[in-house]
């Protein structure tokens, strides 16, 4: 049985994508660098440490890798605080509250900073539906390597086969398979490019989930069969 469900952010709670995707290509246009947009679709679910180290060794970068993320974070969080319009993704309130309701713990394993996790859950209120926040930034290696999501399991004190993973990228839902959880991949507009056949069920819209369907999982769909209608 689900004893936990684990939760993504940018791309499952929040779109922030948009804002780091211009943090990103308005830093690499200071440092000269010149990325292809599938080029940047593989940074996806790596923490910006990580990011940054293989920039460094792919372009010969003089900085240091604390000042390079500390001039993204800087952009990423002007265009955060000046984003007016930035709601949380559809369906998304919902299952959080329905889960919580149905006192079903919630942890969050993010690659993002921590500060930038505390900001988008101030933002939206999110801190009391939350058992734990896990940052990727504490990581050496980010996602697909699934260090975050069985220290998220550990924090919450439940075994990784009973744990629920909500991933919208190929690097999370490597990650959530490594570490022997039940991944459900969310296909939304705003990972569009993503390949993630290897989750045991995809949904398009998170109005498809309910506390009720992820309780309700069949036990051999749980032991991995990996035959849960897309």
């Amino acid at each position: 049985m689900i004893r936990t469900v684990i939760f993504d952010m940018d791309g499952v709670l929040v779109d922030t994508e948009p804002l780091h995707h211009d943090a990103y290509f308005r830093h690499f246009a200071e440092l000269a660098i010149v990325l292809t947009q599938e080029e940047y679709a593989t940074f996806l679910g790596l923490s910006t440490r990580n990011v940054y180290q293989r920039l460094q060794q792919q372009f010969g970068l003089e900085q240091g890798i604390d000042e390079l993320m500390s001039r993204k974070r800087e952009l990423f969080f002007t265009a955060f605080d000046e984003a007016r319009g930035l709601e949380l993704l559809p369906g998304a309130w919902a299952l959080v509250e329905g889960l919580y309701r149905a006192g079903v713990p919630l942890q969050l394993a993010s690659s993002a900073s921590m500060e930038t996790i505390s900001r988008v859950f101030t933002r939206f209120g999110l801190h009391a539906y939350f058992d734990n926040l896990v940052s990727g930034e504490s990581f050496p290696q980010s996602k697909p390597h699934p260090a975050i999501f069985l220290h998220a399991a550990g924090l919450a004190g439940v075994p990784p086969a009973e744990c629920l993973v909500i991933e919208d990228s190929v690097n999370g839902v490597a990650a959530a398979k490594a570490a022997g959880m039940y991944c459900i991949g969310y296909r939304s507009a705003h990972s569009e490019g993503q390949d993630l056949h290897h989750a045991d069920w995809i949904v398009s819209d998170l109005g498809q989930l309910s506390a009720a369907r992820i309780l309700a999982l069949p036990t051999a769909v749980l032991e991995g069969s990996g035959t849960q209608a897309r």
